[in-house]
């Protein structure tokens, strides 16, 4: 059986190419016997397609290359006619057919769907991060995180940690009551990545009580009184003061608002 030589030139990783490669030559050969498959990466200087080309054409390969950067497309493409090499542009033509329809330039940034691989993968650990710490389920994410919250109850904790991590922030946070001794974990904490969230008692109190009937429940109980949130409000800031944190007043606040408090603040120390 005749021997396949393949060349796969990419200015990222050329996993693309490969992929590309074996599904073509899986074809003819499922099990890729007698096939050399051969990978050229983080091609980026016309010195290197001179030294692919020479080599292609002293071991009679063929190329397939993903070159997102147009001078380098068009160097290779000049050297396998010079040389009476064939080649196949893998990318070439998807981005010029996406140049005319969205009438935009392209980036030509190599690497660039590997960066948009791991921001996701980022974000979605973060989400999931988010998820296990909230509400002070397990104190020890406490130390593992980007951002830590604190504040009574009905502060938007919650949902301000799902936003920040979809930042790709790892967040958790913390429910503070007087009855019950805050995690001996948040005092270790970094005060500068700690946030304190805090309301007004009247404000508090409409939101508690709406709570209070959307779950079918009498809005005069306790925990929408205004004794038992100053209370609450008054050990918040026992709390806070201990760990010299900073507080947000999130009162009149939209959760997008706040993040960006948040995310200014830990950007600047």
């Amino acid at each position: 059986m005749k021997m396949l030589n393949l060349f796969i030139v990419s200015d990222s990783i050329g996993e693309t190419g490969e992929l590309v490669a074996k599904a073509a030559v899986s074809q003819f050969r499922p099990g890729l016997q007698h096939t050399k498959l051969k990978r050229f990466t983080h091609i980026d200087s016309l010195d290197h397609i001179k030294e692919i080309t020479e080599l292609a054409k002293e071991q009679n390969a063929i190329i397939l290359y993903t070159l997102v950067q147009t001078k380098m497309r068009d160097a290779l493409v000049e050297k396998c006619k010079a040389y009476g090499l064939d080649s196949v542009d893998l990318i070439g033509p998807v981005i010029h057919l996406l140049e005319r329809n969205l009438d935009e330039k392209p980036f030509e940034e190599p690497g660039l769907v590997r960066k948009l691989d791991e921001d996701y993968f980022k974000k979605i650990e973060a989400i999931e991060f988010a998820v296990k710490y909230d509400d002070g389920r397990d104190p020890r994410g406490l130390l593992q995180a980007d951002i830590v919250l604190i504040g009574v109850s009905r502060t938007s904790k919650t949902p301000l940690s799902q936003y920040l991590a979809h930042k790709r922030y790892k967040v958790a946070n913390v429910p503070l009551v007087p009855e019950v001794e805050p995690p001996e974990e948040l005092f270790q904490v970094d005060p500068a990545k700690c946030f304190g969230l805090v309301i007004t008692p009247k404000k508090l109190n409409s939101i508690r009580k709406e709570r209070l009937i959307a779950i079918g429940l009498n809005d005069d109980a306790s925990y929408a009184k205004i004794e038992r949130i100053n209370e609450e409000i008054a050990h918040f800031e026992k709390v806070v003061n201990k760990i010299g944190c900073t507080v947000i007043e999130v009162t009149n606040r939209a959760v997008e608002e706040t993040a960006n408090l948040v995310i200014n603040h830990i950007q600047q120390k």
